[in-house]
């Protein structure tokens, strides 16, 4: 594929990075694991992955876990693996965070601050809380004075934005509900995800009401698991690594609102922004994209990204999503290891799953799931009803 623009900015990330190594833990309900042990498990991994040990590591940058106490997870988890980092910080954007740890990473590097950075997420939300404190956990991240007394936890405001979406553009709930058929059919081809179970769209509208328009198959999962990634320069990746790295080319992020009455508006997101950032950045546009990883919380969450993104215009995405354009021989596959609906949603480290499904994608490594010649992705991490929005792109190799 061709580069469709040049990059816009003239000093930019652009192809200075690499991801080299990648990992995760097991995931679902993993009792008996602490948050710290996930982390350390996925961590391990990556650095097997990458041909490194704990030594060559000098940033580690985490998000927080809602099942952890550590103010500084960062600082807590370098101890825990025996890593004394000059770079390091936990972030925390909610479900946006896991496209930020990437786009912190390659600046950090590019900037000289660190020769390699490892980005790990870890949470424990099915055995590590009960379901009650999980939920309570996510939403008292909503304002206790404008928003909690009139019933707007996180989920009602997802809610909402559907809604809207149905009534100006008539997006349907059979349209919402094929997102998650889709995502389940693409976790039966994955080893280890957490629900394999084949569903239908009649299974969904009869799942029972959780918010409407949102039924329970409408929802992502509740689960344990972690995420980890080895992030160096692309210098030192091209020297010799295990695995072909996979080069960040692109990078945007934005914070439109924090309470969902100033949402400047509830069908068209922040994500326009970040994904026009991120194109400009890497020199590429939506319909180069082989391969694109979407949070997907909420299925609605998908339409609504799938036309911020630039997939198909604002208002087609329900009708995107009918004619198959999200799987495999369609436009765009999207989340082709499950999604947080289907494979695991640990909370703010779920988008990393997106990151380690389209760096396996573009190594090649995907066996009966692997979309043919992919070599250019996207992974689109959001949160906190559609307030925080972080697009990164990923290519296999560096177009000048």
């Amino acid at each position: 594929m061709a580069a469709t623009q040049a990059p816009q900015v003239g000093s930019t990330i652009r192809g200075k990075t690499a991801i080299v190594g990648a990992g995760r833990s097991d995931v679902g309900r993993v009792p008996g694991k602490s948050v710290m042990a996930l982390a350390a498990q996925a961590a391990k991994a990556a650095l097997a992955d990458a041909g490194m040990v704990r030594g060559n590591i000098d940033g580690v940058l985490c998000s927080a876990a809602f099942a952890a106490s550590f103010h500084r997870f960062s600082v807590a988890f370098s101890e825990y693996m025996g890593i004394v980092p000059t770079f390091s910080n936990t972030l925390q954007v909610s479900g946006a965070t896991a496209a930020t740890m990437f786009n912190v990473a390659a600046a950090a590097i590019a900037g000289g601050l660190a020769r390699n950075i490892l980005v790990v997420g870890a949470d424990s939300l099915l055995t590590g809380l009960s379901p009650d404190l999980a939920l309570r956990a996510m939403t008292e991240s909503r304002d206790q004075q404008y928003e909690m007394p009139f019933g707007i936890p996180v989920a009602n405001t997802f809610a909402m934005t559907a809604h809207r979406h149905m009534k100006e553009f008539g997006t349907t709930a059979e349209q919402f509900a094929k997102v998650a058929v889709i995502h389940r059919e693409h976790a039966r081809r994955t080893p280890g995800a957490q629900m394999t179970t084949p569903i239908t769209v009649d299974d969904v509208l009869n799942s029972g009401m959780v918010t409407t328009p949102y039924h329970k198959l409408d929802c992502s999962l509740i689960s344990d698991g972690a995420a980890a990634f080895v992030i160096t320069s692309a210098d030192h990746a091209r020297s010799g690594t295990l695995k072909p790295p996979v080069y960040i080319l692109g990078a945007g992020e934005c914070y439109t609102h924090e309470h969902v009455f100033l949402m400047p508006s509830l069908t068209t997101t922040g994500a326009v922004q970040s994904a026009q950032k991120a194109y400009a950045m890497a020199g590429y546009s939506a319909r180069d994209i082989d391969v694109a990883g979407i949070y997907d919380c909420f299925t609605g969450t998908v339409i609504m990204m799938l036309e911020d993104l630039g997939f198909c215009p604002k208002g087609e995405g329900g009708r995107f999503v009918d004619d198959g354009q999200i799987t495999y021989g369609g436009t765009i596959p999207c989340n082709t290891h499950g999604g947080l609906l289907s494979f695991a949603h640990p909370g703010m480290p779920g988008s990393l799953f997106h990151f380690l499904e389209v760096v396996q994608q573009l190594r090649g490594e995907c066996g009966e799931r692997q979309v043919a010649g992919a070599r250019l992705a996207l992974v689109h991490s959001l949160g906190a009803g559609f307030a925080t929005q972080a697009t990164t792109i990923l290519g296999t190799e560096v177009t000048l």
